[in-house]
């Protein structure tokens, strides 16, 4: 693992990273093996996570020429907010594994480069932290906060409270890992997380007895998955906040429509990078039969796989509200801090500017049409 100090960890971009790739490359120079097993792994083969990149690499766009684009932009609209451009932070835990500063650097970067955050239940940073330390940037993106239902009511009562009341502006619950896949990179790298880093928003909760099993009965079916979330829950959570609620993890059409009807705020079309279920399709994929099955009622965002501005612009034209980007945002981290993280953003939003100028896209509203003819229907 890296310096736990400070003041032994890089602040500077290191010379010849010029793009998310080149970052992640750098990255495992950081990082130990076991750390990056943790940050980069997926579940068993990992065939879900190449897919979530490939899928956006196979999709193709066509050039436009002599259009006038004077005037464009990168802005969307997204729950009642104008943003700068429709990149946001996804959630991601433990980031003091990545940089001493973790999620406060993340968040910081995020607000100076107008992106969203989604800050993870598992942060190893206080929320009230995070959220005091981006509120008063007016050119910040959305603060939201992550949530898994937890069986402790009383205790994802009082955390809720506390989202609200730091200044969350919504919160985005998890429903797609009742349990953790079959993570064959981190057993094999003996991946432990040090003491010193923990989830410090969860101190508190109380765990729910183990059941005592009889002979024949399954650890996973009859003890740990009484206590998985069904829709009842979401309905509970509804009732208990008055922050708008956003479902992650939802791929199915089906799903997708009985969000809309309980009443969610949006959805983020996910396969939690490709760490809980293997052989599940990209989200490239997914998203095209989500976004019809909701038909605009709701935001749909994405997550997986996005590395290159061009994949940012080819989600917009399928569909998407707006992306979600993970692990490059933790490459960059541990290579530079908050600087690491901010380049990463800047890369993004630029690399987006010149793919909607090379396609002839004054907005992102005029996406669909940078879709090569084939590829779109391929992939819808």
């Amino acid at each position: 693992m890296m310096p736990r100090d400070a003041s032994a960890v890089p602040s500077a971009i290191p010379e010849g990273v010029v793009s998310l790739i080149d970052h992640e490359q750098h990255a495992r120079r950081m990082l130990s093996e076991a750390v990056l097993a943790y940050f980069d792994g997926g579940a068993a083969d990992e065939i879900t996570l190449r897919a979530n990149v490939r899928a956006w690499q196979d999709i193709e766009l066509l050039p436009r020429v002599m259009r006038q684009l004077s005037g464009g932009h990168t802005r969307v609209n997204l729950l009642g907010r104008e943003l700068a451009h429709p990149i946001l932070i996804a959630p991601m835990a433990y980031q003091q594994l990545a940089h001493p500063h973790g999620e406060q650097a993340t968040a910081l970067a995020a607000a100076a480069l107008g992106a969203g955050l989604v800050l993870s239940t598992q942060a190893s940073t206080l929320l009230e932290d995070v959220a005091r330390a981006v509120l008063p940037d007016a050119g910040r993106g959305p603060l939201w906060f992550q949530l898994y239902l937890l069986p402790d009511r009383s205790f994802m009562r009082t955390l809720v409270l506390r989202a609200e009341a730091a200044g969350f502006e919504a919160l985005v619950l998890t429903v797609d890992a009742p349990v953790q896949g079959a993570r064959d990179r981190e057993r094999r790298t003996g991946f432990r997380r040090p003491a010193d880093i923990v989830a410090v928003n969860l101190a508190g909760r109380v765990a729910p007895p183990a059941r005592l099993l009889q002979a024949g009965q399954s650890a996973l079916f009859d003890d740990l998955m009484t206590h998985a979330p069904t829709w009842d829950d979401v309905a509970w959570l509804q009732s208990i906040t008055r922050l708008p609620i956003l479902l992650k993890g939802v791929v199915h059409p089906d799903d997708a429509r009985q969000a809309l009807a309980c009443g969610a705020a949006g959805l983020v079309v996910s396969n939690h990078g490709g760490r809980t279920l293997d052989t599940m399709p990209s989200t490239a994929s997914l998203l095209p039969r989500v976004v019809e099955a909701v038909d605009g009622g709701i935001p749909v965002l994405v997550d997986g796989g996005i590395r290159r501005g061009t994949d940012v612009l080819k989600a917009m034209a399928l569909g998407a509200s707006a992306v979600l980007v993970g692990r490059p945002v933790l490459h960059g981290l541990a290579n530079a801090g908050a600087q690491g993280v901010a380049h990463v953003l800047r890369l993004l939003r630029d690399e987006l500017e010149i793919a909607m100028a090379l396609t002839g896209c004054r907005t992102l509203a005029e996406a669909p049409g940078a879709l090569a003819t084939a590829s779109a229907e391929k992939k819808a």
